[in-house]
């Protein structure tokens, strides 16, 4: 029975139509008469409850009255989820993709961040806390994306006088662009972790194993820079400290488990309009919803892993000591309480702030990032900005700048450029200090990055941020 078919018939598109097909399938194997099939489903789809402890029909009918509750639910919703903003520099689409994902009938709080831009579903830049559920675009298409720095026990005079010896060991103990991978592969226990319980993490195994240590494209990189703390904190005196930074996730195979679940959880919540689809969530008490919190939390080791072999491969080129190691996830959802009650915390493009945690805020490759403090403020999910955040779409940056604009930029806050795409230049994002002046009851800065000598991806390539 084709698609049409059971269209007519009342059958809807999405997971229900996915399961017509395989009750179809049994009643044939049962030889019941096609005339006896097509009038069962349309009687079906009228009355679904009747048909739910039938010998064939019961898986249809209940997957059709799941996908009417879920339809009634969110239409019956009568007021959205609460959300607060910080900042007022946004897009109306972002503004309008917040307001969507507060409407789902499993949201129950949200925040918009000072960095805000228009993403997949959820705004990149905003946070939701849903109840027992989790949105795989609300995670983000890049799981587990995540900020790590380490202060190198080297002379700050290095920046001038060692630049190749700097330059060389980023080239030599990372690689960037889609598909980049090590010849000899790098060795972590990660590897050693449960990539069985799919088969698709099972069959991505040997893509993660050979792209572990890189650092992909789009907003990703690894640089060198200033970092300046003003008095003793963080297990180090106050002064200048060389830093390296770097800023990627979970690569081709994050994204691979990210298109899967997404995918899935859209046929699985056909009530929800077309421009809300990409907010379609999976049920934590459900097999896939799971599946996807396992493979998401895997991939938050595989992230941590490449950062970890970046940072002890470079720091093993240069032959010198560390002095402090920092990290965090802004791509990831936690779970949380919140208001005495659990919540599936997303941050999509945004850093963990509770009381006391660390976390990175960089700006761009041109403009000064921040070791911050979180201050733990309830009203944002105890979150904060992930980064500047682009003022503008890469397609409208390459049209508006050129590379002469973008040297004499960097030029003069004396930065080199090893490789990047003219997306990425500072001047299409927003101003990191009136970011981070937007967000000051959420976080206290606490040292202060420079970046000196940056490496992203070539021009050219796909960005996967």
């Amino acid at each position: 029975m084709k698609t049409r078919e059971l269209l007519n018939l009342g059958i809807p598109k999405g997971n229900v139509m996915v399961v017509a097909r395989e009750v179809v399938a049994a009643a044939g194997k049962e030889r019941l008469p096609k005339a006896q099939v097509r009038h069962t489903i349309r009687s079906l789809a009228e009355n679904p409850e009747q048909y739910k402890n039938d010998k064939i029909f019961a898986p249809l009918a209940n997957v059709l009255l799941a996908s009417v509750e879920a339809r009634a639910r969110y239409e019956h919703r009568t007021e959205p989820a609460p959300y607060q903003q910080w900042g007022g520099d946004f897009e109306p689409q972002s503004i309008e993709q917040m307001e969507n994902a507060c409407k789902l009938p499993v949201s129950v709080a949200g925040a918009l961040m000072p960095d805000a831009h228009v993403g997949y579903g959820l705004p990149i830049g905003g946070v939701l806390g849903t109840d027992n559920a989790v949105i795989p675009f609300a995670v983000g298409v890049d799981i587990a994306c995540r900020m790590k720095m380490t202060v190198l026990d080297m002379p700050l005079s290095a920046l001038e006088g060692q630049t190749g010896k700097l330059e060389n060991a980023i080239e030599t103990e990372t690689r960037f662009g889609i598909g980049a991978s090590f010849k000899k592969r790098r060795q972590h226990d990660v590897m050693d972790d449960d990539w069985t319980f799919t088969d698709l993490t099972r069959n991505l195994k040997d893509k993660a194993w050979s792209q572990l240590g890189t650092s992909g494209s789009g907003n990703h990189f690894v640089e060198y820079g200033e970092l300046t703390l003003e008095k003793d904190d963080l297990g180090l005196e106050a002064g200048t400290y060389l830093a390296l930074l770097s800023h990627s996730g979970s690569r081709g195979t994050g994204a691979a488990i990210a298109d899967h679940y997404s995918k899935l959880a859209i046929q699985k919540h056909p009530e929800l309009p077309k421009d809300l689809m990409h907010l379609a969530w999976l049920d934590l008490d459900s097999a896939d919803g799971q599946e996807y919190w396992q493979a998401m939390e895997l991939m938050g080791q595989y992230a941590a892993a490449n950062h970890a072999l970046i940072h002890k491969h470079i720091a093993k080129n240069l032959g010198v000591d560390v002095l402090l190691d920092i990290e965090n996830h802004h791509n990831f959802a936690w779970k949380e309480i919140h208001d005495g009650k659990e919540l599936i915390v997303h941050r999509k493009g945004a850093t963990p702030a509770g009381d006391g945690v660390l976390g990175i805020i960089p700006g761009s490759m041109g403009t000064s990032g921040y070791i911050v403090r979180g201050k733990g403020n309830e009203a944002s999910l105890n979150s904060a900005s992930h980064g500047a955040g682009r003022k503008m779409s890469r397609k409208k940056a390459k049209e508006n700048f050129t590379w002469h604009e973008a040297k004499k930029f960097l030029d003069e806050r004396n930065v080199k450029l090893m490789s990047a795409g003219l997306d990425e230049v500072p001047m299409a994002y927003k101003d990191i200090d009136m970011v981070m002046k937007s967000q000051s009851d959420l976080v206290d800065p606490i040292a202060r990055f420079d970046p000196r000598i940056v490496k992203m991806a070539p021009a050219g390539e796909r960005p996967e941020d």
